[in-house]
């Protein structure tokens, strides 16, 4: 009976660990899944070396080990250099296909485009500088998901809204730095600004992450309606 469970713990967790690093989506599923297979896993391991005292004791400090990256005293995170590796990070995503839902480069959508690339952005910030606070915000980031509405409504404050609204063709870019957003209307769809008037998209119509310039582009989304956020890790 232990045996079989077990044996059920390794075809679970890695079963699980698998199918969900192979979806391009970033979800509940993934949220609490990856955790329970993670677990499910670590918990099979440790019973198999259970009998081998130094093998054991390694299983049982690992997970304080890996730990430890997010527990390092915190710093001020310094905006422009997170604002010049999330831009270089959203720019390795061009080309990368549309998957509503996604955030991974297997498929990503067009709020999972800044996230993710924030994100990444976060990551080299918190080892580079040994920068706790880095890591423990790149987790949160991680764990709380943000839809281009809600990227809109400012959430948990991880936007603030810049006061400048309209069609997107028609606004003055030079009151814009790079990483900020413009989120439509209704909420469905949000771009990134780059540099010098072009931004960046996870375009469900192109089927894949694209540049343009609204002046220059014929690209739907720039004749929308758009209110302008920042990121307020980017200020």
């Amino acid at each position: 009976m232990i045996r079989q469970f077990h044996r059920l713990l390794w075809i679970a967790g890695l079963t699980g660990l698998l199918a969900l690093l192979a979806r391009p989506y970033h979800d509940g599923a993934l949220r609490y899944g990856l955790p329970l297979a993670l677990l499910a896993v670590w918990s099979a391991m440790l019973w198999h070396v259970w009998r081998w005292k130094c093998q054991r004791l390694i299983l049982l400090v690992l997970p304080l080990m890996l730990a430890v990256p997010f527990v390092l005293p915190g710093k001020p995170i310094d905006p422009g250099k997170l604002r010049g590796l999330h831009v270089a990070a959203l720019e390795r995503m061009k080309g990368i296909r549309y998957v509503w839902g996604g955030e991974s480069r297997r498929g990503i959508d067009c709020s999972g485009l800044p996230r993710r690339a924030l994100r990444d952005a976060l990551w080299r910030t918190g080892w580079e500088d040994g920068n706790g606070e880095a890591l423990r915000e790149w987790a949160r980031q991680w764990w709380f998901d943000t839809s281009a509405k809600a990227l809109g409504q400012n959430y948990r404050g991880f936007t603030r809204p810049l006061g400048l609204g309209g069609k997107l063709r028609d606004l003055d870019f030079e009151k814009l730095s790079s990483g900020d957003l413009a989120v439509t209307a209704d909420g469905r769809h949000v771009m990134v600004y780059l540099r010098d008037g072009k931004w960046i998209q996870a375009d469900p119509v192109a089927s894949k992450v694209i540049v343009g310039h609204p002046q220059r582009d014929r690209i739907s989304w720039f004749d929308s309606q758009v209110t302008l956020h920042r990121w307020t890790l980017l200020e």
